[in-house]
């Protein structure tokens, strides 16, 4: 699988787990919150094969006023064999591309 990929499944993964947390991303553009990555981190450890099952796992890490982490380990169910790690940390933004404040919502309950 190309290298360029995975970002691409990290992103797959945030839309995902917002999904399983009950909000959709269109509903976070509706309401004027955007999410853009100011960060970018991969570590490939093993060559991922066209065709191979994947599972990937995406954690929603710390959430400050103006930014969202996450974290990333991509798999071989079969095997278990760490593929990939990676992060990615989001500002947020309004239309207009200037930092807002993350919605309340999204801070993790304590």
């Amino acid at each position: 699988i190309h290298h360029s990929v995975y970002p691409v499944w990290f992103e797959m993964g945030r839309t995902e787990l917002l999904r399983a947390n009950g909000l959709a991303y269109k509903d976070l553009e509706a309401a004027g919150f955007f999410f853009v990555v100011a960060d970018l981190h991969v570590k490939y450890r093993r060559p991922a094969r066209y065709d191979q099952t994947l599972s990937l796992e995406t954690t929603c890490g710390t959430v400050t006023a103006g930014r969202v982490e996450h974290t990333y380990k991509l798999t071989d169910p079969a095997t278990g064999v760490v593929l990939a790690e990676g992060s990615t940390t989001l500002a947020c933004v309004d239309r207009q591309g200037r930092l807002r404040r993350v919605p309340e919502f999204m801070y993790p309950s304590e």
